[in-house]
């Protein structure tokens, strides 16, 4: 079987290599565009600080192609706030912004919160546990966008490794995307099928375009965000990018099955608002789960988590009341 002619034409199209983008002539590209670099980070002091030097000092020093970089601080514990501001990051706390809206956990609500406190024309999304960090993340998502006004987001993939007892498999990683998030997309948004690794974190896209869309605020946000952007863009808006080579820690097994189930609430959120599907009650959102331990029936202990789906909508619905006095949300909407 092949993916169809529409997958196909958009794959040979919208696809290409890191490699494809110098940083010296994106900078002759961005034509007085600004760009803003988003870090969302929780307990990450190890490797933020190598991330934002890297950033700082490939891209805003060496070439002026980033003109803000941002870390999210989401509640950590560690000196992960302290790292990224001596590397030359802005860091804000993730409760900070909008104190006025109920505090909401998770990495989609760092993710909407820095795009609010940003103020560049691209918005370019880095994960913050990155080992092997390298310039070519930003320039390869940025490419796309500074050279072809028709792309508004663009997704990275890349090569992802995961040691086992039996050795280290090259692209072992991903185990959420190819045991559940994949085929569901390919069931139910078919035109998604193209897409290497659609839960990627590294990501970018135009501002206007990530302030009309709904920030799922766990682990669903970028699955949302692929279907959202299909749905009101289409295909032909969206692109993605081989960054390479991609190493970070990798989650236990119990906390990808809580991310899955996330995920999967997420896409049956989208299928209901769609349309495309009536449910008799709404899916159970306590997920159980067991760990070694002594248990009444079983020799187990019994683990239960709350992965409600909640989610924030398109900032450019928030009225500018709400809005922090200083926020760049703020001074552009006047």
């Amino acid at each position: 079987m092949r993916v169809s002619a529409e997958v196909g034409t958009w794959l040979a199209r919208r696809s290409s290599r890191a490699g494809d983008w110098w940083a010296a002539e994106l900078v002759a590209a961005k034509r007085g565009t600004r760009v803003s670099v988003v870090i969302p980070a929780r307990d990450e002091a190890e490797t933020v600080g190598a991330i934002v030097g890297t950033i700082r000092r490939e891209l805003v020093e060496r070439f002026p192609l980033v003109d803000e970089i941002l870390v999210v601080d989401s509640h950590s514990t560690d000196a992960t706030a302290e790292v990224a501001a001596a590397a030359g990051a802005d860091v804000v706390a993730q409760d900070a912004v909008f104190p006025e809206l109920e505090s909401l956990t998770g990495k989609g609500e760092a993710l909407w919160k820095g795009v609010a406190e940003t103020s560049g024309d691209l918005v370019v999304f880095v994960d913050g546990d990155l080992r092997d960090f390298t310039a070519d993340y930003v320039t390869g998502l940025l490419g796309p966008l500074l050279t072809d006004p028709a792309i508004a987001y663009v997704k990275g993939f890349y090569h992802r490794p995961l040691a086992g007892a039996a050795g280290v498999e090259p692209d072992g990683g991903g185990r959420v995307t190819e045991l559940v998030a994949r085929p569901l997309l390919n069931m139910y948004w078919p035109e998604l099928a193209g897409f290497v690794q659609p839960l990627a974190g590294e990501y970018a896209g135009r501002r206007e375009v990530l302030e009309g869309i709904p920030f799922v605020t766990h682990y669903g946000v970028e699955v949302g965000h692929l279907i959202d952007l299909l749905e009101l863009h289409g295909l032909d808006a969206l692109a993605q990018v081989d960054l390479g080579h991609r190493t970070h820690r990798h989650q236990s097994t119990q906390a990808l099955g809580r991310m899955a189930a996330q995920i999967m609430l997420t896409l049956m959120d989208r299928l209901e608002r769609g349309g495309r599907v009536i449910s008799a009650a709404p899916p159970s959102t306590s997920l159980a789960q067991f760990r070694r331990g002594a248990g009444e029936a079983v020799e187990r202990e019994l683990v239960l988590t709350d992965v409600t789906l909640t989610q924030r909508p398109p900032l450019e619905s928030l009225p500018p009341e709400i809005r922090p006095e200083n926020s760049p949300a703020l001074r552009r909407s006047a």
